[in-house]
């Protein structure tokens, strides 16, 4: 066995101490750099687009609602300690606005292939896919639907709003329905209601609003397989760091498994039946 000196001994000890010390000091300082700008700022701005029950904005005081945007408040108030400012924007602006910084969040957006090349994205919050909503008395639309097939005919308008990916995902399966593009939700939901289109495609959750909303004569067609499955998460800069990504999953991970994101989503879809009634 080698025999150590005191000095040699006492030497190793402050060696591997100072080591230690090294290693905290920079965990330390990686976790004070996560989101430094944001916190410098002493705001996070996150870009919203209405998409209820994941985005809703209040039309007489302007106040945000919906489950993203209690994840994006949440976050930041709570986790980068900072205020949170919610900045308006469409669907057809809400990558643009995130890559030319207007925003540091773009909230509730679709993590599709083609969006991976312009923005980096945060791990899902939940599931999405592309349903419709029709009126059962509607003689276009036959009494069951079953297929994409079914809908998808001369003379059948189906209202979508421009720019999201449900826009996308119907753009490429409807070969002869008309599709009328329109700017929000609010401008779908009155094209079905006043029977100026047939149809309306949207996001499975927003769609289940409205037939629970209105059962009278409502009813959701879900395609099989579903139509454009993705998850629908927070989008980022394409040069956000690691490091500030991995904050904001960590964050959402905890929300999912803990149950707190279902729990938020069945509030905002009781808030939004509540406000229709």
């Amino acid at each position: 066995m080698l025999h150590l000196s005191r000095f040699t001994r006492q030497a190793l000890v402050w060696l591997v101490a100072a080591a230690s010390l090294s290693v905290s000091l920079q965990s330390r300082a990686d976790d004070t750099s996560s989101w430094q700008s944001v916190k410098k700022a002493g705001v996070l701005r996150c870009g919203a687009a209405v998409a209820p029950p994941y985005v809703m904005r209040d039309a007489k005081t302007g106040a945000y609602s919906g489950f993203f945007a209690d994840l994006c408040r949440d976050f930041g108030q709570n986790v980068l300690k900072v205020k949170v400012e919610f900045v308006d924007t469409t669907w057809d602006n809400i990558v643009a606005g995130l890559q030319s910084e207007k925003w540091d969040l773009s909230m509730a957006l679709n993590d599709t292939p083609e969006r991976e090349k312009a923005v980096a994205f945060s791990s899902g919050a939940t599931d999405y896919n592309v349903s419709f909503v029709y009126n059962k008395n509607n003689p276009k639309i036959p009494q069951t639907v079953r297929t994409i097939a079914d809908i998808d005919k001369p003379g059948v308008i189906v209202a979508v709003m421009s720019g999201t990916s449900q826009d996308k995902a119907i753009s490429a399966v409807l070969k002869q329905a008309q599709i009328m593009r329109l700017p929000g939700n609010d401008e779908t939901r009155l094209a079905l209601i006043s029977k100026r289109a047939d149809l309306l495609a949207d996001a499975n959750i927003t769609n289940m609003l409205l037939t629970e909303a209105h059962p009278e004569w409502a009813v959701g067609f879900n395609p099989m397989p579903p139509l454009a499955q993705q998850e629908v998460a927070f989008g980022l800069r394409k040069d956000t760091t690691a490091a500030d990504i991995d904050v904001l999953n960590k964050y959402l991970n905890q929300q999912v498994t803990s149950g707190a994101v279902n729990r938020l989503i069945k509030t905002s879809v009781q808030a939004m039946l509540a406000a229709n009634k």
